[in-house]
């Protein structure tokens, strides 16, 4: 029970990797405030967790618009009481090659993974320095360490939560809240097990472990880097790609 009465908000967490640490949260003993932009999923897992025994609360959330972030995190500080960590999961992808991108699927991811980002630190920084105490954790992405043909906007905007996660780090750490990022590499999600196997076999020759990671392998490291066990850890981006990225 790492994190036994702790109070998280997970952002994109009703389904994919955002529900996996969701769910390891509450198994760690974390009341969790699950919020994403479609409400009857973010129920559904709400439901499950307390099924756990934990506390949730299902929040519909658009992290694009501060003005609905903040709301949410009012309504988590009126029913839960705070905000010990905060899980930047919410993100998006709109996939083209440079050249063909047009300007609004450039904002559109943005937008989300990154004004998003910022949106959703900027709303729990206040609580979290009252209480002088915080856990922030961004998802970023090893596209944001290396780039991709066709992910132009993803590549700059997970760069940009890296880059992001190192200044909250540094603004934040006299208020003993610590920031840090995640890079995972190739998850075993919905869609990559839609993926032809053609492609599939070259992602796995490019992966020394040879093997694609789980939502779970993810959500281990989110409770490590939410846990007590972590405190002298922060401004860090920690990939998770089964060797990949080796810097």
């Amino acid at each position: 029970m790492r994190l036994k009465d702790k109070v998280a908000l997970i952002t994109g967490g009703a389904r994919g990797i955002g529900q996996a640490i969701a769910m390891a949260f509450a198994k760690e003993g974390a009341d969790i405030a699950v919020a994403d932009v479609n409400l009857e999923t973010a129920q559904k897992t709400a439901s499950e967790i307390e099924l756990l025994g934990r506390k949730a609360l299902a929040l519909e959330m658009d992290v694009t618009n501060y003005e609905k972030v903040e709301e949410g995190v009012n309504k988590i500080l009126d029913k839960m009481g705070k905000v010990d960590i905060l899980i930047n999961n919410a993100g998006i992808t709109k996939d083209n090659l440079l050249l063909r991108m047009s300007q609004s699927d450039w904002d559109a991811v943005i937008n989300v993974n990154l004004k998003g980002t910022f949106n959703c630190i900027k709303a729990v920084s206040r609580p979290m320095v009252k209480q002088r105490s915080g856990r922030i954790i961004s998802i970023a992405s090893i596209i944001g360490l290396m780039g991709n043909p066709g992910q132009a906007n993803y590549a700059a905007s997970k760069a940009g939560i890296i880059a992001l996660t190192k200044t909250v780090a540094k603004e934040l750490a006299s208020r003993n809240i610590n920031a840090n990022a995640i890079a995972p590499g190739f998850i075993q999600t919905e869609m990559t097990a839609k993926l032809p196997e053609d492609i599939k076999k070259r992602m796995l020759e490019a992966i020394p472990l040879a093997k694609l990671g789980s939502p779970g392998d993810v959500a281990n490291l989110c409770v490590f880097l939410a846990s007590d066990e972590s405190s002298y850890i922060t401004g860090q981006t920690i990939t998770i790609d089964g060797g990949m990225v080796m810097a």
